[in-house]
């Protein structure tokens, strides 16, 4: 019974490191890169859709995004979208594609990334101690149900904290990872 609990937290635990990676591929670097857009959000035809269900996005150059709407009266929608985001990137719109020139980065426009890189990995962090939180408080409760003994309850907390200690190590080499390509000149 305590195993279906550790599958399951360790389920959330995933979840979390996974959450974390989407949510960097959005933080600018001075590369360009298609997640960056992919999924702002666009007003149009009346609802909220994500740039990639508008347009095609294309890396043509290292610093440059080719957005290529599939219908041409959504051109206007998706420039405004771009100058709302926080990407801080000025459009060029020739009339048929949308292109972002990606400024390199300077230092300190680095170090402010960097910072956002620690913050969410401390957010993915606190996720993760949640989840072991929320199942040492099962555990007990089991424990004092009868439905499993102290010494079981004692083992399945002992592999809870190696199953966290893992996926934070895993959180850290993610956002580590990040920090070094925001660092790269």
């Amino acid at each position: 019974m305590s195993d279906d609990l550790l599958l399951e937290v360790e389920e959330k635990m995933a979840k979390a490191v996974d959450a974390l990676r989407h949510d960097l591929l959005t933080i600018r670097t001075g590369r360009a890169s298609p997640a960056l857009v992919e999924n702002l959000k666009v007003e149009v035809y009346g609802s909220v859709m994500p740039l990639n269900q508008l347009a095609t996005i294309a890396v043509p150059e290292p610093r440059l995004l080719a957005i290529r709407p599939w219908d041409a009266s959504t051109l206007s929608a998706i420039e405004r979208a771009i100058l709302k985001s926080e990407l801080g990137l000025t459009p060029n719109n020739d009339g048929k594609i949308i292109r972002l020139s990606i400024p390199p980065l300077t230092d300190e426009r680095r170090r402010d990334l960097a910072r956002m890189v620690n913050q969410r990995v401390e957010e993915g962090r606190v996720a993760i101690r949640n989840a072991r939180r929320d199942t040492m408080k099962s555990l007990q409760a089991m424990e004092k149900d009868g439905d499993i003994s102290e010494d079981d309850r004692y083992r399945a907390q002992e592999d809870l904290q190696q199953l966290t200690d893992e996926y934070i190590g895993k959180l850290d080499a993610v956002g580590e990872a990040k920090q070094t390509e925001i660092m790269e000149v």
